[in-house]
């Protein structure tokens, strides 16, 4: 896993014996165990990493009209329940334009201001919530539905 693994030195003095990963990938999840000896003591702890991932088809920049489909995916084990997406914070209604389904969420017709902070939300059936947030770019025109634009004669017109 090296070079996005690493321990730090300096905090092993301090008891501190942590992993850092960086960046984590999907085939990161799985069970770590870390053990300590100390003169003729043995310390062991384990930890579970969860990995979770947003997935973006096509890839990233959308142009503006083309159909998208983001989806949500994570290691946990249990059985997923219900999956919730939220636009900038706020909770999509999964309707007409936005499609919701098993961890997908499709976006028909985007616009520009469907761009910005994308959060899925995985519930699964042992209580377990796990979200994780996917920022989306869109190209496109970002102005009045019916561009007129008026100059001077002789002027400059952007």
């Amino acid at each position: 896993m090296k070079p996005r693994v690493s321990v730090q030195d300096s905090a092993l003095r301090n008891g501190n014996f942590s992993l850092r990963i960086n960046p984590v990938r999907s085939e990161d999840a799985g069970l770590y165990e870390a053990q300590v000896t100390h003169n003729t003591e043995v310390r062991s702890c384990q930890v579970e990493l969860g990995v979770i991932t947003v997935t973006l088809s096509p890839p990233s920049p959308v142009v503006e009209n083309e159909p998208l489909l983001l989806s949500c995916n994570s290691s946990h084990r249990a059985n997923l329940v219900e999956t919730r997406w939220f636009h900038n914070g706020r909770l999509v209604p999964t309707s007409g334009t936005f499609c919701s389904s098993h961890g997908a969420l499709s976006i028909l017709r985007p616009a520009m201001s469907d761009a910005g902070s994308w959060r899925c939300q995985l519930r699964y059936s042992d209580n377990e919530i796990i979200s994780a947030t996917y920022n989306l770019r869109i190209l496109g025109f970002d102005g009045p539905p019916n561009p007129v634009v008026y100059a001077a004669a002789g002027s400059a017109a952007d």
